[in-house]
């Protein structure tokens, strides 16, 4: 029976262009998931969207002197194009700051508040003389008090992974004005009492850890040991969701409390977008329906504990007269960093690869394969340009694009453009046949647990298993003596490459479906994927929405039929030159021209 699955990816804030980091930690791992299970025939429901008011799009405003609306809608139109060019297939990729967020995160702080779990209190907060205002915590740098890192963010330090209390920081200081010396004065805002909670949340953990990443699971658990207390969710800026009560017109939502409900809140949108405007509770009101969580490392605890207390609070209002639990999330497989040549990424000193240059420069299934390579699982990876050289001209294109354009140009040239017939096939045949059709099975059941890097590395071994059959049939040689022999060897080979080719089309598909109209298939493997312009509300805004109406593809073993037309083929791959790896490493730390804001 087919399965219904909810991938929730992570937001990215939209001050500036998408990375490999990006790519690595949540948005490549996310899309192979959901390509895969859409092959399987199961519903799927992915969403996501530009974090539209994360301060660190103020902050990027505020340097480029220009709004924040500006900043984040220029970066949202360059993730869409970015992310349709290297294939991550949204069925729905929106933003925050549509009419339908602000009214489903509003609808939710009003049901906390109501329900007795949202409280009132006093806070303090640094002050920025010279700005007038309290300072967001991106605004503020500081010592971490917990691992003293240098350089620790306001609300969390990248260096130990802890959530932080901006006052407590050694020393901080202005991001805008760093000689001034900031005070701590009073304000009043809403909390998220996360303490009536914890009973539940145990619960929660218990009932998952059997597949969670033992990484989550136990930071999680210590993220609760050490007493879940209660977290502002409305802070003193003039970007992002109204608070809906009166008197509250300075404030607004934090975005770490209704960035997270995007997952939500997306789904409604999709639903209503389709034209059927129920059809988002067949993944949030089905108990049997899997939610997965895509993220970093770096936002755990927003998954694990403070989202689904979100859900926990809400439970029941939006389904109101059935007994069916709100879903949580069934697994937030949370990747670790990749870093680049060495070094942590860094936007200030442009220690990054942006995937708008990479992409101009080398091909999607090229970038795609690297990274799902060097996936961060379980610890933390590296970009490396040389690993990259070597594993794109090594493996991609040496081993399996040549295995492909080898025999398919084989089979086309010397059996007249069709898939050889033949009478009986020998146990070598017969035996790479079934070895390749086990793949699906075993392929299939590492990305069912997330274990993606090694779903790769095992079908990459049947790549090369394919090769060594080829290395002892020999084709091009038998058909000298032997053009039956020939004829069975070039129609297996034929076979396995079209099984293979569906193995790695969740992590390679563009080129899949280029593999696929060679071998004489028409239709596409996956569906569509585009930028849609639609009114969501009174607003107009664009989407990148995949269309599967049209897909073909199953993930099962396929017979070809003797004498089905093949079409001429061309190699699938570039291959790259050892120059790129020194010009690649070249532009690391170099200044890098931002794209230009049109205001």
């Amino acid at each position: 029976m087919p399965k219904t699955i909810h991938v929730s990816v992570a937001w990215p804030y939209a001050n500036g262009d998408l990375h490999v980091g990006h790519l690595a930690g949540a948005y490549l791992p996310a899309d192979i998931f959901a390509r895969y299970h859409r092959l399987k025939g199961n519903r799927v429901l992915m969403v996501s969207g530009s974090d539209s008011h994360g301060t660190p799009i103020s902050v990027e405003a505020d340097k480029r002197g220009v709004t924040a609306r500006s900043i984040f809608e220029h970066y949202h139109e360059r993730f869409l194009l970015t992310q349709q060019k290297i294939g991550i297939s949204y069925d729905l990729f929106t933003h925050t700051d549509t009419e339908n967020h602000h009214q489903v995160s509003q609808d939710i702080f009003t049901i906390l508040l109501e329900r007795g779990y949202l409280y009132k209190e006093t806070q303090k907060l640094l002050y920025s003389e010279i700005e007038k205002r309290f300072l967001p915590d991106r605004y503020v740098e500081g010592e971490c008090y917990i691992c003293h890192y240098a350089d620790a963010r306001g609300d969390q330090c990248d260096n130990c992974g802890n959530l932080l209390d901006a006052t407590q920081l050694i020393n901080p200081r202005s991001k805008n004005h760093p000689e001034e010396r900031l005070t701590i004065r009073e304000t009043e805002h809403y909390f998220l009492d996360l303490s009536k909670f914890s009973d539940q949340l145990l619960e929660y953990l218990d009932k998952h850890e059997p597949h969670w990443r033992a990484n989550v699971v136990s930071f999680s658990r210590n993220f609760i040991a050490e007493g879940l207390r209660g977290r502002p969710i409305t802070r003193d800026i003039d970007w992002g969701v109204k608070v809906p009560l009166e008197g509250w017109d300075n404030k607004r939502l934090y975005v770490w409390f209704e960035a997270v409900i995007g997952y939500f809140s997306a789904s409604i949108e999709w639903a209503k977008n389709t034209g059927q405007p129920d059809a988002w509770k067949d993944w949030w009101y089905n108990p049997e329906a899997e939610i997965y969580n895509f993220i970093g490392k770096d936002n755990i605890p927003f998954h694990t504990v403070i989202w689904p207390a979100e859900l926990l609070g809400i439970d029941g209002i939006y389904n109101a007269g059935s007994a069916t639990p709100l879903s949580l999330p069934y697994d937030v497989p949370a990747n670790e960093f990749m870093n680049i040549e060495g070094k942590q990424f860094s936007k200030s000193r442009n220690w990054a690869i942006w995937l708008p240059d990479i992409l101009d420069r080398y091909q999607a299934d090229a970038v795609r394969y690297y990274i799902a390579a060097m996936f961060p699982e379980t610890k933390d990876s590296d970009y490396a340009w040389d690993g990259f050289f070597s594993r794109v001209n090594a493996e991609l294109l040496a081993a399996w694009g040549n295995l492909v354009n080898r025999m398919l140009s084989f089979a086309y040239k010397r059996f007249a453009g069709q898939v050889p017939t033949y009478d009986e096939l020998t146990f070598e045949d017969k035996q790479i046949i079934a070895k390749v059709e086990a793949g699906f099975d075993e392929v299939g059941g590492l990305i069912e647990a997330v274990k993606l890097k090694e779903a790769l590395s095992t079908a990459m071994g049947l790549v090369r298993d394919a090769n060594g059959y080829l290395d002892t049939r020999k084709p091009w040689m038998t058909i000298k003596e032997d053009a039956a022999d020939a004829a069975r060897s070039v129609y297996t080979i034929l076979n396995v490459i079209n099984n293979l080719n569906t193995l790695l089309a969740p992590f390679l598909p563009f080129s899949a479906q280029t593999v696929r109209e060679y071998l004489g298939f028409d239709g596409q493997i996956f569906g569509d994927l585009n930028i849609v312009e639609y009114a969501e509300a009174t607003r107009n805004h664009k989407g990148l929405v995949y269309d599967g109406t049209n897909a073909i593809g199953t993930w099962a073993k396929q017979t070809l039929a003797p004498g089905q037309a093949l079409r001429e083929p061309k190699a699938l791959y570039v291959k790259l030159e050892p120059e790129i790896i020194e010009q690649e490493r070249g532009y690391l730390g170099a200044p890098r021209e931002e794209s230009e804001i049109v205001v």
